[in-house]
């Protein structure tokens, strides 16, 4: 399928009419609404809905600056509009955006991109098996790399909603308390071990009720899509802190996403299976079919003083240990009530290799490897200025799905 409008169907494209991913703009002086990414353009959804081209019901939901009354509509009224939009935009299709271009469509360069959805709730998860045994193995050994409960439940903590920035959101280097080894006493001051970590995040379209449990098959259904998620990680402030209840000011600074919300119906065709289980997992997170996706990552690290990056790490979403649909079921399991918005962090994703993996702890072993760049730069953890940007895409036969850019730049700590 190819689509009209010329730059949709460039090879490379991140954004041809098989994707339609959605996000939150602006144009000029207008107020921020919700839009279509379309090859290099921004298909104006509030327009095509006051114009009554749209199939999104009885209200607007489109001129609002968040997709969320869009997701409540739930997955009959997505499909609905999805399968309009690819008629609007689809060679020999409707021609009625081609007819007024200029109104419905906006240059991507001119347009500023917002968060695409109110964040109600945050949870990071730790399901990616090759970092959980790598991380595990640097403090434990890997004799004891995994803890006992890994291989049956998605281990997962409640994040900060608040501080789910959109791409290209620079922050300040946060601060908390440090323990050295050898101290007596902790001190406070800016993190000196600053990481990434790359994950695919998850966003939750239709709630569940309270003290209402939800199958993997259903938690499936209530996924609206999916983003590119850094949550950035102070390694030395989460390591004093995190025991006994776990992450708390070392992960609540930052955690940015990208600012285009993939579809479930567009990755559809990229479902793969979960890899091979050690242990038998419980009923009520068995899978009825295939859940994980077929997604190459990237991660491209820009030191400072430099406007040239370098990758330093590529992987596949493939490799997770627990799908979406499966932690979600999972968060359900005790009655805990979901919400339009809610989203997942899929834990750290990481390949078998040292330039598959996908956070700097691991690339540089706790720093006793530093990473190379080019012209005699190293890195082992993120030094002010640096930025880093996160790529996603599935690869289709002529087209590939992608969801942008994820980036953030770190800036010095605040006195």
């Amino acid at each position: 399928m190819r689509s009209w409008l010329p730059s949709a169907n460039a090879v490379g494209s991140d954004f041809p009419v098989q994707n339609l991913p959605y996000g939150v703009f602006s144009h000029g002086k207008d107020a921020p609404r919700c839009g279509v990414a379309i090859g290099d353009r921004v298909l104006d959804l509030a327009a095509l809905e006051a114009d009554g081209l749209l199939p999104s019901g009885d209200a607007p939901v489109f001129s609002a600056p968040e997709l969320n009354p869009f997701m409540e509509r739930g997955p009959k009224i997505w499909a609905a509009v999805r399968a309009r939009l690819t008629d609007l935009l689809r060679e020999s299709g409707d021609g009625a955006v081609r007819q007024k271009e200029g109104r419905y469509l906006h240059p991507l360069a001119a347009v500023t991109l917002y968060l695409p959805f109110r964040v109600s709730e945050y949870t990071d998860f730790y399901a990616g098996k090759q970092h959980a045994f790598n991380v595990g193995t640097m403090f434990r050994g890997p004799e004891n790399a995994l803890p006992p409960n890994w291989l049956h439940i998605p281990i997962g903590y409640n994040g900060r909603a608040s501080s789910v920035v959109v791409s290209g959101t620079d922050f300040h280097r946060p601060k908390g308390q440090l323990k050295a080894p050898d101290a007596e006493m902790p001190e406070f001051g800016p993190s000196k071990r600053l990481d990434i970590e790359l994950e695919i995040g998850a966003v939750v379209g239709t709630g569940s009720g309270f003290g209402k449990p939800v199958s993997v098959a259903e938690a499936d259904e209530m996924i609206f899509g999916y983003v590119l998620l850094n949550d950035w990680s102070a390694r030395d402030i989460q390591a004093w802190e995190y025991q006994p209840l776990g992450p708390f000011q070392g992960k609540a600074f930052c955690t940015t996403i990208s600012p285009w919300v993939v579809t479930r119906a567009a990755l559809e065709p990229f479902r793969t299976s979960t890899p091979e289980r050690e242990k038998t997992l419980l009923p009520y997170l068995e899978e009825p079919g295939p859940m994980l996706y077929d997604i190459d990552l990237e991660v491209a690290l820009t030191p400072a003083g430099s406007d040239s990056e370098t990758v330093v790490s590529r992987t596949n979403y493939g490799t997770m240990y627990y799908s979406a649909a499966q932690q979600l079921a999972h968060h359900s399991s005790s009655g805990c009530p979901m919400r339009t918005g809610d989203l997942l962090g899929s834990g750290t994703i990481s390949g078998a290799t040292p330039d598959s993996y996908g956070s700097l702890l691991e690339m540089s072993w706790g720093g006793k490897t530093p990473i190379e760049l080019p012209g005699g730069v190293t890195r082992s953890f993120l030094e002010d200025g640096d930025r880093v940007t996160l790529r996603g895409h599935a690869q289709g036969k002529g087209y590939r799905i992608g969801f942008g850019d994820c980036t953030g730049r770190v800036l010095p700590a605040r006195d």
